[in-house]
C-alpha cells in the first residue's frame, strides 16, 4: 500500500469556549485515488475536519502529515493550500473579486501564472463547467447555484493533486448536478466530499464515512439508506425520531 497522501491522527479540537470537542482523538487516511463521501448530521464536525486539513483550524492535539510530511506552521499550511483545494460551503466565503474571470483566475495567479495565462485556464474551466456565459458577470449578483459552480470553478483552476468539497450541489438543479456527477467521475484525483445528497455521494464516491462524537466511522460501520415513506399532511414540516 502506498502512503497516504492525507493522514490526520488523534486529533482533538474544540471551539474556544465551547464546553465539548467537535473533533475527538479523530484519525484519516486518504490515499491515491479514494473518492470519499462524507453525510452526517449538521454540527458534526465535518467542516471543521476540512479546514483543519486545510490549517484554517489548529488541533489542540494530534498531527497531521500532507503528501508525507509534517505540517503544523503557517508557512507549512500554505504550500498545502497550493495543492489541495478547498470549496467552501457557503460560496460567498470563497468569491470576493469583481467579476467572475477575476475570481476563477485568482489562484492560478498566485501560482505564478502570468494574467494571460491565469484568464485562459479560467475560462477553460469556466467552459467545462457550462458556465462560460458567466465570465464578466458581477459575482455578487449572481445567484446561489451559480455562486457555487463559480467557487467550484475556482478550486479546479489551480489544478489541485486533491478536493475537498462542502456541499457542492447546495442550491443546484438537477442538471447541473448531473453534470457534475460527470465531470467528478472523470477527475483523475482523490477527493472527499461533504453532502446530505445520498443519491449525488453514490454516484461520485467508493466509501460513504459518517462522523459521531468528534470520529469518524468507517463505511462498515454505517448503514446510510434512503427513506421513503407516505402519510397524511406529508407536505407539512416534520421529524422522525
Amino acid at each position: 500500500m502506498t502512503n497516504p497522501i492525507i493522514k490526520l491522527e488523534n486529533i482533538s479540537f474544540a471551539y474556544p469556549g465551547a464546553t465539548e470537542k467537535i473533533l475527538d482523538s479523530l484519525s484519516l487516511e486518504v490515499y491515491h485515488g479514494d473518492r470519499i463521501g462524507m453525510m452526517a448530521p449538521n454540527g458534526s464536525g465535518k467542516t471543521t475536519l476540512f479546514h483543519t486539513i486545510m490549517g484554517l483550524c489548529r488541533p489542540d492535539s494530534g498531527t497531521i502529515e500532507i503528501f508525507g510530511s509534517p505540517v503544523s506552521t503557517e508557512q507549512e499550511f500554505q504550500a498545502v493550500r497550493s495543492r489541495i483545494g478547498l470549496m467552501f460551503q457557503d460560496a460567498d466565503d470563497q468569491l470576493f473579486c469583481p467579476t467572475v474571470v477575476d475570481d476563477v483566475a485568482f489562484g492560478p495567479l498566485n501560482l505564478g501564472l502570468s494574467a494571460d495565462e491565469a484568464r485562459d485556464r479560467a475560462r477553460e474551466v469556466l467552459a467545462t463547467l457550462g458556465i462560460a456565459d458567466l465570465e464578466n458577470a458581477i459575482t455578487h449578483r449572481l445567484s446561489g447555484g451559480q455562486k457555487r459552480l463559480v467557487a467550484l470553478a475556482s478550486v479546479l483552476a489551480m489544478e489541485p493533486s486533491v478536493l475537498l468539497l462542502d456541499e457542492p450541489t447546495a442550491g443546484l438543479d438537477n442538471g447541473v448536478k448531473e453534470k457534475l456527477v460527470k465531470i467528478l467521475n472523470h477527475l483523475d484525483i482523490s477527493y472527499v466530499v461533504i453532502s446530505h445528497e445520498f443519491n449525488f455521494l453514490t454516484a461520485i464516491t467508493d466509501r460513504v464515512f459518517s462522523m459521531e462524537s468528534g470520529k469518524i466511522l468507517s463505511d462498515d460501520e454505517v448503514r446510510i439508506h434512503q427513506h421513503e415513506h407516505m402519510h397524511k399532511l406529508g407536505n407539512h414540516p416534520h421529524k422522525h425520531v
